[in-house]
């Protein structure tokens, strides 16, 4: 059976203001991967007559931060997530509606592991953002850390 990650949605919406404000949901969450989906807004179109890149690039940041908060939930009281750094490649112009795939490119028990032994662990989490057609727009890595809370 597998585990409701139905809150992670919720709790993106109601803790990241600029998610509900953009339109973003979340219609497939689980603990490694997370599809977030942004609608098209001709009000925040840029020059080519698409979604600007900050939208893109905040769609799928979004969705990594969503696949942090799933994979590492029972974490979030003895550490903080927060972005170390961040890769975006532009394949196609965007236009129209966007969906983002959101993936951990590694095993969640190793992060967790380095955390247990005292450490700062880093995890990527690698993206992929796509057209209404299914056309691969552009593939985003966004590593994270989980910030150990001071004691």
């Amino acid at each position: 059976m597998s585990e409701d990650y139905g809150w992670v949605a919720d709790t993106m919406k109601k803790t990241v203001p600029w998610v509900a404000t953009m339109g973003i949901d979340f219609p497939e969450v689980a603990a490694d991967r997370v599809v977030a989906t942004l609608p098209d807004d001709d009000r925040l179109h840029n020059h080519v007559g698409g979604p600007h890149a900050a939208q893109i690039f905040g769609l799928a940041e979004t969705a990594s931060g969503a696949v942090g908060i799933a994979s590492f939930a029972e974490l979030l009281g003895r550490a903080t997530p927060l972005v170390v750094s961040s890769e975006i490649r532009y394949r196609k112009v965007a236009m129209g509606a966007l969906t983002a795939e959101a993936v951990l490119a590694r095993p969640a028990g190793d992060v967790i592991a380095e955390l247990d032994a005292g450490e700062r662990p880093e995890f990527a989490v690698e993206v992929t953002v796509r057209n209404a057609e299914g056309v691969t727009t552009a593939e985003v890595t966004v590593l994270w850390t989980l910030k150990p809370h001071k004691k």
